[in-house]
């Protein structure tokens, strides 16, 4: 399976300051994962040390046919992750 970067990502990472490879990292190493009802991307998540602090991160990413596409990055507030499966936005996959 052949895995992009949207550009998109690639600004969000420099903006943020958050290193290039840490996207793949999720999508790769993630054990949950979700559909996002109102986008309708999948969406991967890990806690990872980011800016010196454990961190939970999610990452959007799309698949289609042989290609993954990395959409976005970014850290979850607290409580972040359960408000959007309890209000049925993100179901779990």
């Amino acid at each position: 399976m052949r895995l992009t970067c949207s550009e998109h990502l690639k600004y969000r990472l420099s903006l943020r300051n958050i290193e290039y490879g840490l996207p793949e990292r999720i999508f790769r190493e993630s054990v949950e994962r979700f559909f996002d009802e109102e986008t309708r991307h999948l969406i991967a998540t890990m806690e990872v040390e980011l800016f010196n602090k454990k961190r939970e991160v999610m990452v959007a990413y799309t698949i289609e046919e042989e290609t993954v596409t990395l959409l976005t990055i970014h850290p979850l507030k607290q409580g972040q992750k359960d408000n959007r499966v309890k209000s049925g936005r993100w179901r779990r996959i």
